[in-house]
Parts: C-alpha cells; sequence; structure tokens
C-alpha cells in the first residue's frame, strides 16, 4: 500500500494500475484522514497533523486528478468522484484539519468540473453524513466523553433516520455518478447525510 502523504505516491499508483488495466477512465479518491484520528480544538491543534491531513486529503487527489486527465482527455470521456463531506457545508468542532480539506476538496471537484466539462469528463463530489465506519466509531467514542452522552445516544442522532449512514449507501450514490446516465451532473456536492443538512 502506498502512503498518500508522500508527494511522490500518486504517480506510483498511476503509473501501476494503467500497466495493469491501461487509461484509467474513472477515478475516485477516497482515501482520507478524519478527526476522529486527532479531534483537537483549533487553538490546540497539531501543526503536524494539520499538514498530515491536507496531503492526504487535498493534495494526493490534486495530484491524482492531474495524472488522470491527460487520457480522459484523449477519451472523450471521464468520471471524478471525490468523497468530501457534509462538513464540507457544516463544521464539526475540533476537526479543523478535516473540515477545511474537505472545503478545499470540495473547491477542487467544481473547479475540475468547471475546466472539463467540456470535454465529456464530469467530476463531482458525494458528501457523506455521519457514517458506520471503523474511523467514526472512534469520533463517537471522544464525542461520548465530551458530551456525556452514550455512544447509543450519538448513533440514533447521527441522523434523522435514527442512525448512521452506512458505507454501501455512499457507493450506491458513487456507481451511480460513474455511469453514462450520470452525464449531465456536474460540479455538483451531493449529500448522503439521512436528512441532517439541506444544502
Amino acid at each position: 500500500a502506498d502512503d498518500l502523504s508522500d508527494p511522490a505516491a500518486p504517480a506510483r499508483i498511476h503509473a501501476r494500475v494503467k500497466q495493469a488495466f491501461g487509461p484509467i477512465e474513472i477515478l475516485v479518491n477516497n482515501a482520507g484522514i478524519g478527526s476522529s484520528q486527532a479531534p483537537q480544538p483549533l487553538l490546540d491543534f497539531d501543526d503536524e497533523f494539520w499538514h498530515l491531513t491536507m496531503a492526504v486529503n487535498v493534495t494526493a487527489p490534486y495530484l491524482l486528478t492531474k495524472l488522470v486527465l491527460p487520457d480522459m482527455i484523449a477519451a472523450g470521456w471521464g468520471r471524478i468522484i471525490n468523497i468530501s463531506s457534509i462538513n464540507c457545508k457544516v463544521p464539526a468542532m475540533h476537526a479543523a484539519a478535516y473540515v477545511v480539506s474537505k472545503h478545499a476538496l470540495t473547491g477542487l471537484t467544481k473547479v475540475t468540473a468547471k475546466e472539463m466539462a467540456d470535454k465529456g469528463i464530469t467530476a463531482n463530489a458525494v458528501c457523506p453524513g455521519v457514517t458506520a465506519t471503523e474511523l467514526n466509531d472512534k469520533r463517537l467514542q471522544y464525542d461520548s466523553a465530551r458530551l456525556g452522552k452514550s455512544f447509543e445516544q450519538l448513533e440514533a442522532d447521527a441522523s434523522p433516520l435514527g442512525r448512521r449512514l452506512l458505507p454501501d449507501e455512499m457507493g450506491a450514490l458513487v456507481g451511480f455518478l460513474a455511469e453514462d446516465a450520470a452525464s449531465g451532473i456536474n460540479g455538483q456536492a451531493i449529500n448522503v447525510c439521512g436528512g441532517t443538512v439541506f444544502v
């Protein structure tokens, strides 16, 4: 596995995948570092963790996007799907690096969409709400101690659905955005949050 905090990693990944499968038609930027790994108030935020988060959540997708675009342009078709977060619309406490990085990733999505729209290439962001992952378990444990609420109560409060979202619910949208049928969807940041936010 490659460490995406290494600026040389995207080029290695791109070369390896292209050699194995040919030109890349669909890029899903899904790797990321979440606030649950080091939740801290802004005043106490660790600068090293800030830079690590930006490297993985912003710089790596930026570099991978640049690497795949030439072949997509040559083919006249491509799909770039970035996994952002509802935190690019509604900030979370003690998660400065994560929130800022997801704003940046969503911005990259929109710039890519605007510049590539006439080349048959779409770029969209999927914005998950609170999702049942190992990483989010750690965040809920942190919030449970901070807020004095049980883990189960925080799970129930995660969305108006009374539960956390499921990774498969994100995957379903990613799959659709990769299809020809989604060619009219471009530059969008689409929530999968159970009605937690409406922007």
